[in-house]
């Protein structure tokens, strides 16, 4: 569905007219541009979104099924980038991502959105509180996207850190070293870091295109030379969000193997209770079964004194292996 229809003239809205055929000549007209909002958009509905803008039908493909990487395509009469922003869940410290393709032409943007997860309603906000910017023409929104985008990457990493500080603290508590679910937190945690960076790692290239800093970055269309450094800009904070979450993923690892550690040195310690106990119970064990063979010519059988000095010898040897483990640290 479409949510927004705007004609953007010197910095300034003004509605669009039903037909877009109607919008997008009179943007034409005016030096201005149309910005489109769709919604997870059906086929029908699209449909003449494509007729009126010339849209390449791959592209429109891939705004319609979503699914996507994040990419940059360049056709003849607009690029298509496709951006996934992430969401961060704080009751369920879980980390969702959506999708938002943008089309931009010489005098129209198109965006598409898919999911919940999307700054363009604060971002469309934004622009039209600084009409300088937007006077800059259809890049200008191109790069708030991207740059709204981007800088809640770096909240959610900031989100993530917290969450795995947190965990940290849980795995190296000096009482419990980690609960049985803590092994179950971890993986799940690793999840997330592996969602966060599907939509991070990817957008590096396409931002560097923008950017005009690759080998094909003065290739692309559509974007004004002015406009290269606030690319550039992006693509810094973008690097930023990467190398944070890498280093995430690192933590996370380690946190793991330590906890495994933990886990390993705890099952040693308790074969080694249980075996030390194991060990005072045969000995009292081996003296009874010794004196419940019952043979007539065992002479401490008929002593005075053989049940009691029995007794003592059981209580002593007991005694003295407790020492021994106890002192080696098995108890």
């Amino acid at each position: 569905m479409i949510v927004d229809c705007a004609v953007y003239r010197h910095g300034h809205r003004s509605e669009g007219p039903s037909d877009l055929s109607d919008a997008l000549a009179g943007a034409r007209a005016a030096g201005g541009f149309v910005w489109i909002g769709l919604h997870e958009p059906s086929e029908e509905e699209f449909e003449l979104v494509t007729q009126e803008f010339g849209l390449h039908p791959l592209a429109v493909e891939d705004a319609l099924k979503a699914h996507q990487r994040p990419k940059l395509e360049v056709y003849d009469d607009s690029l298509f980038l496709v951006l996934k922003p992430v969401v961060y869940e704080p009751e369920s410290d879980a980390v969702s991502a959506g999708e938002v393709m943008v089309f931009v032409g010489e005098s129209f943007v198109v965006t598409v959105r898919h999911g919940e997860g999307s700054p363009l309603a604060a971002v469309r906000q934004r622009l039209e509180r600084e009409p300088e910017m937007l006077d800059k023409g259809p890049t200008s929104v191109l790069y708030a996207i991207a740059d709204a985008t981007v800088d809640h990457y770096l909240e959610v990493a900031t989100e993530l850190q917290n969450d795995l500080d947190e965990l940290e603290t849980e795995v190296f508590r000096p009482d419990t070293g980690g609960s049985r679910n803590t092994a179950s937190r971890i993986y799940t945690f690793k999840r997330q870091i592996l969602e966060f960076r599907r939509a991070t790692g990817p957008l590096a290239l396409p931002l560097t295109r923008l950017a005009g800093s690759g080998p094909l970055g003065n290739s692309v269309p559509f974007v004004h030379d002015e406009s290269r450094p606030f690319f550039r800009d992006v693509g810094d904070h973008l690097t930023r969000v990467n190398e944070s979450v890498e280093a995430l993923d690192r933590l996370v690892s380690d946190i793991l193997s330590a906890h495994l550690a933990q886990m390993s040195v705890r099952q040693n310690d308790d074969m080694r209770k249980i075996s030390a106990w194991a060990a005072m119970a045969a000995v009292p064990t081996m003296i009874a079964g010794i004196y419940g063979m019952n043979f007539d010519h065992m002479p401490e059988l008929h002593w005075l004194w053989s049940y009691p000095a029995v007794i003592v010898l059981m209580a002593v040897l007991e005694v003295l292996l407790y020492r021994l483990f106890k002192r080696r640290g098995w108890l």
